[in-house]
């Protein structure tokens, strides 16, 4: 395993040397393809939920992630099914703030399975979903593909593992995870915001809270731990944590609660509506070119 780690390192360098300090950030030029249209449209329900506009941003969004960012797997075959799941899951979090971008993260290794401290998914201690690397691991993340897919296939549960690291990763940005995210927070909700973790944290304590238990372990897991049910449950989250809510609002930008979540994700057939909203059947649109 180690033997992995260390070629998929040495490829992660010659892929900045080749790319990065060539052109810097890539940007997309190219159309957004049908295909991960029809992908998006049919697996992620935050996509499904924004107005035309919005998807066509968040489109752009997932492509430049794409384009700045390897999805690798290890021992396990990925498709771009997998590769927009990670980009979806990135883009969610930071999608009301146009000029970020994720400099601290060059590679998403997406693994069969649970793995543990050093980073095998066979024997004893396998309990990690995913991790955001440091040291010799920085710049790149660790999912479990399994979990990546079950955060977008149930929609009930207030989990999403990915959402989960990517909010840690933007934790990280301001230098530490702390559950503090200091380039999105504004400086007076600051001790509010810490005040109400360590409240929320005892309440985990004594059980009486619904947050995922794994949120009181700390401020940092907290933090990533009520962003998974702000994206995932919004409504309950406010009917239930209002101010907690409300906080999250104000740190992510987006109203959450007001988006319609309970959309059914759509399977695009040869007659059903053209994803891109032309008004046209698929098969007489962008899906020309597989029924033509």
């Amino acid at each position: 395993m180690y033997a992995i780690v260390i070629i998929v390192i040495i490829g992660f360098f010659l892929f900045r040397l080749k790319y990065r300090t060539k052109s810097g950030w890539i940007e997309p030029s190219d159309p957004f393809p049908t295909e991960w249209r029809v992908v998006l449209a049919g697996k992620v329900a935050y996509y499904n939920a924004l107005s035309n506009e919005e998807k066509s941003l968040f489109e752009y969004k997932v492509q430049e992630f794409l384009l700045n960012c390897r999805i690798t797997g290890i021992e396990t075959q990925i498709d771009i099914t997998d590769k927009l799941l990670v980009a979806s899951s990135a883009v969610i979090p930071i999608f009301k703030f146009s000029n970020w971008k994720y400099s601290n993260i060059h590679e998403v290794l997406l693994y069969p399975s649970m793995f543990n401290e050093k980073f095998e998914t066979e024997g004893p201690d396998r309990r990690t979903l995913g991790m955001v690397g440091s040291g010799y691991m920085e710049g790149i993340m660790i999912l479990s593909k399994p979990a990546l897919k079950l955060g977008f296939a149930n929609e009930s549960d207030k989990k999403n593992t990915a959402i989960h690291e990517f909010v840690h990763l933007i934790d990280k940005t301001d230098g530490s995870i702390d559950g503090i995210p200091e380039l999105l927070l504004e400086k007076q909700y600051t001790i509010p915001w810490i005040d109400l973790i360590n409240k929320k944290i005892d309440e985990i304590y004594d059980n009486k809270s619904d947050i995922n238990p794994y949120g009181g372990t700390n401020r940092a897991e907290f933090f990533s731990v009520v962003s998974e049910y702000f994206f995932e449950r919004p409504k309950l989250l406010a009917k239930k944590h209002p101010e907690l809510y409300d906080l999250l609002e104000k740190i992510f930008k987006q109203e959450m609660k007001s988006k319609d979540l309970n959309k059914k994700k759509k399977r695009i057939s040869r007659n059903s509506p053209c994803p891109c909203n032309s008004g046209l059947k698929f098969k007489k649109c962008c899906g020309g070119i597989h029924y033509n």
